[in-house]
């Protein structure tokens, strides 16, 4: 997917004149120098793809009205296609996971045919949910009188059947959302007639096919209940321009205002944030002082490699001196590459900069973070707590690439934060939790004043061009929920 070609088409000139514009006062590189730099080139898929979409505020009340949580519930989440789980976590028949969406609940299991099915979590004789946990079942039983139902949802026992002769059992069937898969990925969808997931993902599964996700198993999961609407939480992960001051231990080795932000089609936007490069916004930092804010990090690298390595070579002393005429972000890359290329047992010397070192975070509307990295992915997931505009549930993944022929563990359990614990007592999550800590510190701040801020104005400015993903979601969201 190289761009060998110095020719630029007409349409990409003028998106590229028209950020230029958009951007004219921003300090530093772009993120398109430092990727030509690297001596790899601009691939297609990661030219610059935006809009403007103007700069209308965003009403207030979407994040803290019940009445508009009410419609999000009817016109998103029981219409649009919304990732559940891994594939792993259901390798063989019985194997259930519980979804749990605004009032709607399913249990997502492995039939006995091999398909993956989304049934109702409701009894239909009165209501009692059929499955509170995860885990593998021979059958789907109610445990309040015990009516059950086989792996395929058809009702197989119904106590004291005498007693409902007027019962048409061919009705007592559950009910089922549409599922499919993508990457690995396990997708529901509630609305009978809704189109295709390939639809809804857009662009992602062509740009994914350079790092693959269907060949990576799920290795940490971590989720809390957070006092703050879903979309507060969600769009606290859309921009990077908050780096300097929210987290200020990464600043000096990420480019926050350098970012790339993209809208890259109807439904998906990203962010290419790099790192090896100091934030514009910090001066005074020279090469080795980038150097050494990154191997700050290294110790959660390490781990990582630790999970996925066939060979001990993880925790290798690391000289913390810059060579002389090496940058900060050349080092860095020359590591890696070092490290997963000895512990993967894999060469690893095509594998472009920016799949190596750089944060590159796609968005499906409306709730789907994966990341694009050769490495470790993370991933995101924010959900409504309920109908409760006021609270949410964030959760953050981690998909680890493993050697072909190492035997695959069992994908991690999901790990509840209580309210008010610490994402730092997150250990699997190493120095990622730090970060994910201070922006949920702020989330619920947000969603207080919001309620101040409602007294004296209808909405919130956004900057132009660093958030623009969070406009072009809530572009979306008006049209899913003006739909007929």
């Amino acid at each position: 997917m190289e761009n060998n070609d110095d020719r630029i088409s007409p349409e990409q000139q003028a998106i590229n004149e028209l950020v230029a514009r958009k951007v004219a006062g921003r300090p530093g590189p772009s993120y398109r120098d430092i990727l030509e730099a690297d001596g790899h080139g601009v691939p297609p898929f990661l030219e610059l793809s935006w809009e403007d979409l103007g700069n209308e505020n965003i009403p207030i009340e979407r994040y803290i009205s019940p009445e508009f949580a009410r419609l999000e519930v009817a016109k998103v989440w029981r219409k649009a296609w919304q990732m559940v789980c891994r594939e792993e976590e259901l390798a063989k028949p019985g194997d259930s996971v519980v979804y749990d969406i605004a009032e709607d609940s399913f249990v997502v299991v492995r039939t006995k045919d091999g398909s993956i099915k989304a049934h109702q979590n409701a009894c239909l004789h009165r209501g009692r949910r059929l499955r509170s946990r995860d885990g593998r079942v021979p059958e789907i039983r109610c445990p309040f009188h015990g009516l059950t139902w086989d792996l395929d949802g058809k009702l197989k026992d119904l106590p004291c059947a005498w007693d409902f002769e007027h019962l048409d059992r061919s009705k007592m069937n559950l009910p089922q959302a549409k599922v499919d898969t993508w990457g690995g990925y396990v997708f529901i969808n509630m609305d009978p007639d809704c189109g295709p997931l390939r639809e809804q993902l857009g662009a992602v599964p062509d740009h994914f096919k350079v790092a693959a996700h269907e060949t990576r198993v799920k290795t940490a999961h971590v989720a809390q209940l957070i006092p703050c609407n879903w979309k507060v939480a969600q769009e606290a992960f859309m921009e990077a321009w908050h780096l300097t001051q929210t987290h200020p231990q990464s600043a000096p080795s990420a480019g926050d205002v350098t970012t790339q932000v993209d809208i890259v089609d109807a439904t998906v936007s990203r962010t290419l944030t790099p790192v090896g490069v100091a934030s514009p916004n910090l001066l005074g930092l020279d090469e080795q002082d980038i150097y050494e804010n990154y191997l700050e990090g290294r110790t959660f690298y390490q781990e990582r490699l630790g999970v996925i390595g066939t060979k001990d070579v993880a925790r290798e002393e690391i000289n913390p001196e810059l060579p002389e005429g090496r940058t900060a972000r050349e080092q860095i890359l020359g590591e890696i590459r070092k490290q997963i290329g000895a512990t993967m047992s894999a060469d690893i010397e095509d594998v472009p900069p920016y799949l190596l070192v750089d944060a590159l975070e796609y968005f499906v509307f409306p709730n789907f973070f994966p990341w694009l990295q050769e490495q470790t992915n993370q991933v995101y997931r924010f959900r409504p707590n309920g109908m409760d505009p006021d609270s949410c549930i964030v959760e953050v993944m981690f998909l680890t690439p493993f050697p072909e022929g190492t035997k695959l563990p069992k994908p991690a359990k999901i790990h509840w934060l209580k309210p008010g614990e610490d994402w730092a007592d997150a250990a699997e999550l190493g120095r990622l939790a730090s970060t994910v800590n201070q922006d949920t510190l702020n989330v619920p701040e947000i969603q207080k004043g919001l309620k101040v801020l409602a007294r004296t104005q209808d909405g919130i400015p956004l900057a132009s061009y660093q958030e623009s993903r969070i406009r072009h979601f809530h572009h979306l969201l008006t049209q899913w929920i003006e739909k007929d």
